[in-house]
Formats: C-alpha cells, structure tokens, sequence
C-alpha cells in the first residue's frame, strides 16, 4: 500500500501514481467471452478490481488479490500485464493522476462471500458493452484488444505465457503512454452509470 506521503510526493514531481488491476474473464455456454465489470465503491463508476501495488508481492499477484477481495473471484492470472489505461483519482485534497498495469484473469470460480460483496455491484458483460460502460477510453481500448487476442487462442496465466496483447494493444505498449484523461464524473454522470448497470442487469449483493 502507498503511504498518502509518497502519493503526495510523487504528484509534486509531476509523475503518475502506479496501480494493478486485473481483467476478469470468462466463456459463456457458447464459448463467447465474458469480462466482469463492478463499481466503484465512492462514484459508483463502472470499473474493474484494481488497488495499489502490495509490499512482498509482485504486481500480477496483487492484481489477482484485487480481484478476490472486490469482486470475489478467484481463476489463473497472467504474469505479464495486457494493456495499461490512466485515470484521475480523487485523493484527500487533490485529484491525481494514475497509471494502471491491466492483467488477465480466467475466472475459474466465484465465492459465496468476499470483503466487498456489501460495497459494489457486478455484471458480466460481453467486451464490447464492457468497453461501452466504462469511462476511461485506454481502459476499453485494453478490454477489446486483449479480449480479441483471448478470443484468438492466446493463453493467459501460467509461467511463461506471452503477454495477451493484440497488435494495437503492443504498439500502445511500446509507445509512450496515452495521456487521453478522463475528468471525475459529476453527480448527474454518476447516476447515469448506476442507471446503466442497472439496466444491464446488474444488481447489488444482497444484505
């Protein structure tokens, strides 16, 4: 966990704060590819599990436990990230900019209850209404390619996997990073989301 000191710190010095996500994914009956969006606890925007990086782990395991505590999934991470999006986060004073390493997990199994289950609502969508649904345009850039790539064969999880990355997602990776920025969303924005969950389906864990 970042102290609020060195988040501070590093804003001063006009670099982005660091975050790990991880990218729930699955196969419908199909075999069509599901990604697993949920909300954030204080907007209520509609993301994916992410935090800051944890001491003595590495950050494709810390995304993996991310996505157990937020969303109460547990499957195979891929050690190597898919993508990375940028967003602005609201801190105690300042809002500040964060840059976010995305890696791909095959949800294997959901539990029954998790550290959030009371705080957030989840929905799987397919990629293209999750990239829809999000409001950060990196981070659906990230959800279509590597669920393009998974939709391909490319494996995830497991020592050795190449990195799940389609064309566009590696050249973005070897660029430097898109500063496409999205602003905090409004009351009436937030709402709007919350409608749009709502909509797809999506209904708050029960008490």
């Amino acid at each position: 966990m970042v102290s609020a000191k060195t988040k501070l710190r590093k804003l001063s010095n006009g670099r982005p704060l660091r975050q790990i996500a991880a990218l729930p994914y699955r196969r419908d009956e199909s075999g069509n590819i599901e990604v697993l969006i949920v909300s954030s606890r204080e907007t209520r925007r509609a993301v994916i599990p992410k935090g800051w990086p944890m001491k003595g782990l590495k950050d494709w395991k810390a995304a993996q436990v991310e996505a157990r505590q937020e969303a109460g999934v547990i499957g195979t991470i891929g050690r190597k990230k898919c993508g990375e999006f940028v967003y602005w986060k609201r801190l105690d004073s300042v809002f500040g900019l964060v840059k976010v390493a995305v890696y791909p997990l095959l949800v294997r199994r959901q539990l029954a209850d998790w550290p959030e289950r009371h705080e957030r609502v989840q929905r799987w969508l397919s990629p293209d209404d999750a990239a829809l649904l999000v409001d950060e345009p990196d981070l659906a850039s990230v959800i279509l390619d590597a669920t393009a790539a998974l939709a391909g064969g490319t494996p995830a999880g497991g020592k050795g996997d190449r990195p799940v990355m389609s064309g566009n997602a590696a050249r973005r990776a070897r660029a430097p990073t898109s500063m496409t920025l999205s602003r905090p969303p409004g009351p009436a924005e937030t709402s709007d989301i919350v409608m749009m969950l709502r909509w797809a389906g999506a209904t708050p864990a029960d008490p």
